[in-house]
């Protein structure tokens, strides 16, 4: 009897000092989607030779679990989680469990490509509602900012605050990017050899909400020391990005540029300086009268002037340009696209899922002949602001021609169903101005069962 008596106490302290915990609100959000995707060419050249097979398709599956969790410990006060799991291609050799796309991880998440297709948690942060602005501290979400153009979605360690007063919102935030310091632990060796290497981003920006729109700025500097031990060059980037979002009746439009600034490479000893001065620019419009809508997309980047000056006109902080999270066609200039299927190679130059070095244009329009069905349509055509190879071995300047036709069906509030086909006819800026091959053009189908929950 005093066994259970005692079995009994221990239970009731357990539950007296674990009631604070059981009280926290739990919120759960999240998604889910299988992906099938044939793609007609893996290449852009129209030969087969000895080292590639230009002619060959694939077909494959795909999915993803993405879920996050917010525990509110208490009003003001949470812990934000989100992991992804599951995302691979069904039946497929799995990732080395070693391999890395980089040293900070793959490329949307600080996890290797081996842990997304298990579990691998992108977010932890703590966020405080003080009296004097809103504090996140752990990693979230970083290089995200106005329009999606540019944006390069990716957690990273950092701090940030927000402060709100009327429609005004101030933000500041530092980010770790890369930490290579004396002390921290590389997988190629049990320490690094150097000091001070890192990689750091430093950010402040301000947002104006109205009914209708908003605008805003951020003006950040980059340092990046990654490389000074093998080469002796750093990188000391600013960047400033405006942007606004306006409602007009049917009609919200969208703009936003990116400028960047600095130095690209500087030598510590050398004296080796290489500049940055590039540009981007984004604007976006679509009338949404019920039944039918349209719209048209422009989007600029600039392009390398001179490939042996001192100058890179073509360079980004992320140097991936256009930004993974834009992807305006089912084709050309598609991230995840490329991620699963591979970048589509040619003969003097390739396309790598994010817009670089051109002119983008685009006409869309589509109807909604019942509630549930969405039918759209787009046109885009895009041409290199300028010629990249230092030969400039590229026979044209034109990327190509897409075509995207697309259907969605929503089969419950939570549940829908996409099916899309893209043709791309290929543009002679792939093509070697020297090389007999041909080019081919290129068309997929694609078909995407989301959940969201």
């Amino acid at each position: 009897m005093k066994r259970k008596l005692l079995v009994l106490l221990a239970l009731g302290l357990v539950m007296a000092f674990s009631s604070s915990v059981f009280a926290a609100d739990v919120k759960f959000s999240g998604s889910f989607y299988v992906v099938g995707l044939y793609q007609d060419k893996t290449d852009l050249m129209n030969v087969a030779d000895s080292t590639w097979e230009h002619n060959n398709s694939t077909a494959f599956y795909y999915q993803r679990l993405r879920v996050l969790a917010e525990v509110v410990v208490s009003p003001g006060l949470s812990l934000i989680t989100r992991f992804d799991a599951m995302e691979r291609e069904w039946g497929a050799p799995r990732a080395s469990a070693t391999g890395f796309s980089s040293l900070i991880g793959d490329f949307d998440t600080v996890a290797s490509r081996a842990e997304n297709e298990n579990i691998a948690f992108d977010w932890a942060y703590i966020r405080y509602a003080s009296p004097i602005g809103v504090f996140t501290v752990g990693y979230q979400d970083d290089l995200v900012w106005g329009t999606k153009f540019a944006d390069y979605s990716r957690p990273a360690g950092k701090i940030a605050w927000a402060y709100t007063f009327g429609d005004v919102t101030l933000m500041a935030d530092v980010a770790k990017i890369l930490e290579l310091s004396k002390t921290a632990k590389l997988s190629s060796s049990p320490w690094s050899a150097s000091t001070d290497n890192d990689v750091d981003k430093y950010s402040v920006a301000a947002k104006y909400a109205w009914k209708g729109g908003e605008a805003g700025m951020k003006v950040f500097y980059l340092r990046n020391a990654a490389t000074r031990a093998i080469d002796d060059f750093k990188s000391e980037i600013y960047g400033v990005i405006p942007y606004a979002i306006a409602k007009f009746g049917p009609v919200t439009v969208e703009a936003e540029v990116d400028y960047y600034w600095g130095k690209l490479a500087h030598g510590d000893t050398t004296g080796y300086k290489l500049k940055m001065d590039s540009l981007g620019i984004y604007i976006d419009a679509l009338a949404d009268l019920g039944m039918f809508y349209a719209g048209g997309t422009f989007a600029y980047l600039s392009g390398e002037k001179n490939l042996i000056d001192d100058i890179n006109n073509g360079g980004t902080v992320t140097m991936m340009a256009g930004g993974k999270d834009w992807m305006p066609c089912l084709i050309m200039f598609n991230f995840d696209r490329t991620y699963w299927a591979g970048i589509l190679p040619g003969d003097a130059w390739a396309d790598f899922g994010v817009m670089t070095n051109a002119w983008f244009y685009q006409v869309r329009g589509g109807v909604r002949p019942m509630p549930a069905l969405t039918l759209g349509a787009s046109l885009a055509y895009a041409r290199a602001d300028k010629k990249q190879n230092l030969m400039a071995i590229n026979a044209g300047k034109d990327y190509g021609i897409e075509l995207d036709v697309t259907a969605t069906y929503a089969i419950t509030n939570n549940l829908s169903y996409m099916l899309g086909v893209g043709y791309l006819w290929t543009g002679d800026y792939y093509k070697d101005a020297n090389d007999p091959r041909k080019l081919q053009d290129n068309y997929l189908v694609i078909n995407k069962l989301t959940l969201t929950f």
